[in-house]
């Protein structure tokens, strides 16, 4: 053993000469490339001088890197992640300055802009080079990958060698579109496991699957707010959208919003009694909320919390940033995906491509931070907490559904995108070769997207419009010449038995009264804030005659929910049609094209508290699946219609399968019911195995504590 220790640390010392030697080498040749950039005096000096100034500022900027960086990136975790990210030239070149200014001979300058570009260089080529000779050390990657976590456990208990579970959410990444990226090759790991790649051939060279593909299917809600809150916490209830208004409490809940994500965490730990998937010896990672987890970073549901210990959402970005070449490569990477993103954007912009929207402002940021900061974090979180050997690690990968929403799901902006989160995958998988126990890696979606161009572009006028109009109320001037704006505005003449419209001047809406109308992609909600229940369709009626006709006769329109107060629901459609809920499945009506669960999606979400007085579902193209965006999206998601409902889950052979033959799954409730079976499976501590209700066979809740202690662990 003490030989095997002393080899080590002379190995690792034959590293450290070797990357102290390639910086130097970086150093010398830089200096003879940039004019702002010296290692001689003015008078000029020998080449022996000039090499050993180079090789003492590559000493001092590698030992600042390692001592120093890591103190201001935690001085800095106060400062906005996407800011935090810009700033790491700004410090990598102060750092280059200051290993200058304290170099013992006294030579080398630089100019603060050439500073940032050498340091950035070094730092790029220190950490190439020590992963080029650490490649066939198996120890030594360990080590690497262990400086790149989230936070390194104070004690090291011991490991158990019971397999642990790594769940992957690739957001926004449908069960059609995960089928075809595998069958065109773009991600050749995922094909791998199905069977269909050669990344684990048999001795006769014929690859065997290791995973199985289930599509499930979402609730009427198809987003990652509803979705992920149900997958982590068991519970869908009483969230009807992305964003709705609730009455009682006077405010608008959205979904990504850290003081709702909040609430409504809140909220399922409360239905549930339950603190969550992840509440033993679990990792939350870049998701919105933390699943009970221990050990969370960026965690949107802790966000809006007083910042303290048990705050840690931004540990993963100390973790990640406190390594100064990793750091430079993602603000490196960051900035090819701002110019991939511009040229992208200005290539569709002069083609013309069909449906487009714009992507400028600050667009091209969000992309890169979405695609690569955020991406970057959270797989190197992950990886900590696989070598760490934490039993339940859940994070999610948002890189798909940014660019998709603005470029569009089978786009090739979006397949490039996919390739990358391949390649993620392909380094977890290896990683947990590594681990100190086996772990089954399952990697699901929490929805879909639906193509389509958007409601504005097609009918020249927003839903907010469209409603404003039906009830009489003053439009912008943009949408008073459309054809749907004409049609509204007639419709309301007629009801209101007006020959001549009165001038939109002249009316004056009382204030408060105003409907309050909210778009989470295809699906619209519309609130009347003055009205302290949910109206009814009768109430709407006797006030806005024309407003149901208007909206449920538009094309672009699928249908309505509306509550009624002879049949409880109904469901409203083009025509007159007009359908109550206990009816929907005999007959076929407006729903029809929407496909096998729409009834029961439809129904249940009808039995939420805070259901807005109207809902609003865009009409559906069932030919190619496309739907009207209620928002400026040309892949949408978050109500009914196309791919946007069917999310898959890829899943180890080694686990039972999700449902039996045959059985459709349905439901992020359902989801979270396979995933507590499956830590089950692996004998994880946290997972008695219910019967459905969330309760064992004792009668407890499935952590054995009540509600309050669970709300608080969380």
């Amino acid at each position: 053993m003490r030989g095997v220790r002393w080899r080590r640390i002379a190995s690792q010392i034959g590293r450290s000469t070797a990357v102290w030697a390639v910086s130097t080498l970086t150093m010398l040749v830089l200096a003879a490339l940039l004019p702002d950039f010296r290692l001689q005096s003015a008078d000029g000096d020998s080449a022996t001088r000039i090499a050993v100034t180079a090789a003492c500022g590559a000493g001092a900027f590698g030992v600042l890197s390692a001592v120093v960086w890591p103190l201001l990136v935690r001085l800095l975790l106060l400062v906005p992640a996407l800011v935090l990210g810009l700033l790491v030239f700004f410090l990598n070149g102060s750092l280059l300055l200051l290993a200058l200014r304290i170099n013992p001979s006294g030579r080398g300058e630089a100019a603060p802009e050439t500073a940032v570009i050498v340091a950035a260089v070094m730092s790029a080529v220190a950490s190439a080079t020590g992963a080029a000779l650490a490649v066939r050390d198996d120890e030594t990657y360990r080590r690497r990958l262990h400086r790149l976590a989230a936070r390194r456990r104070r004690s090291d208990p011991p490991c158990p060698t019971t397999p642990g579970l790594l769940l992957v959410q690739l957001d926004g990444v449908g069960h059609d579109v995960l089928e075809d990226a595998v069958r065109k090759g773009v991600m050749p790991t995922v094909a791998g496991w199905l069977g269909l790649g050669g990344l684990r051939p048999t001795g006769d060279d014929v690859p065997r699957p290791t995973h199985r593909l289930t599509p499930w299917r979402t609730d009427w809600s198809s987003q990652t707010g509803a979705s992920q809150l149900g997958i982590l916490h068991g519970s869908t209830f009483d969230v009807p959208a992305f964003r709705w208004y609730e009455k009682d409490r006077g405010e608008v809940m959205v979904c990504n919003r850290p003081t709702s994500a909040a609430e409504l965490q809140r909220r399922a730990i409360r239905h549930t009694r339950d603190g969550g998937l992840l509440t033993v010896d679990g990792a939350s990672r870049g998701n919105l909320f933390s699943g009970g987890a221990g050990e969370q970073a960026l965690v949107l549901s802790i966000a809006a919390r007083r910042r303290g210990r048990e705050n840690r959402s931004r540990a993963g970005y100390f973790a990640y940033f406190s390594d100064p070449a990793g750091a430079v490569r993602t603000a490196l990477s960051f900035v090819a995906e701002v110019v991939r993103e511009i040229g992208q954007s200005t290539r569709a912009w002069i083609r013309r491509q069909r449906p487009r929207v714009s992507r400028g402002g600050l667009y091209p940021l969000v992309r890169a931070f979405a695609t690569v900061v955020e991406r970057d974090v959270v797989v190197a979180a992950v990886m900590g907490d696989m070598l760490a050997g934490r039993t339940a690690v859940y994070a999610d990968l948002v890189a798909y559904d940014e660019v998709a929403h603005h470029s569009g799901p089978r786009s090739r902006d979006a397949e490039k995108v996919l390739q990358r989160l391949d390649r993620a995958l392909a380094l977890l998988q290896r990683v947990a070769e590594h681990a100190p126990r086996p772990y089954r890696i399952v990697v699901l979606s929490d929805h879909g997207q639906s193509p389509g161009e958007t409601f504005r572009s097609r009918y020249g006028l927003t839903l907010g419009d469209l409603v404003r109009a039906g009830c009489g109320l003053p439009v912008p001037r943009r949408a008073e010449g459309t054809h749907s704006g004409a049609e509204a505005r007639a419709a309301v003449r007629a009801a209101l038995r007006r020959p001549v419209e009165e001038k939109e001047g002249q009316r004056r809406p009382v204030r408060g009264s105003e409907p309050i109308v909210l778009a989470s992609g295809n699906l619209g909600l519309v609130s009347f804030p003055d009205v302290p229940h949910r109206m009814t369709k009768e109430e709407i009626d006797a006030r806005h005659p024309a407003l149901l006709t208007t909206l449920a006769n538009h094309p672009g329109i699928g249908f309505l929910l509306v509550r009624s107060t002879e049949h409880d629901g109904v469901v409203l459609g083009a025509h007159g049609a007009e359908i109550p809920l206990a009816e929907l499945d005999d007959q076929p009506g407006p729903l029809a094209r929407f496909g096998p669960g729409a009834a029961d999606a439809v129904r249940r979400t009808h039995s939420f508290p805070h259901t807005a007085d109207i809902m609003v579902n865009s009409a559906l193209d069932p030919a190619d699946g496309e739907v009207l965006a209620f928002e400026e999206q040309i892949g949408s998601h978050g109500g009914l219609g196309g791919a946007q409902s069917h999310p898959f889950l890829l899943s180890p052979l080694e686990l039972s399968a999700p449902v039996d033959g045959g059985e459709e799954l349905t439901g992020a409730e359902r989801v979270h019911q396979v995933l507590r079976r499956w830590l089950g499976e692996l004998d994880g501590p946290q997972v008695p195995l219910t019967d459905g209700t969330g309760t064992d066979s004792t009668g407890t809740d499935d952590t054995g504590v009540d509600g309050t202690q669970d709300e608080r662990a969380a």
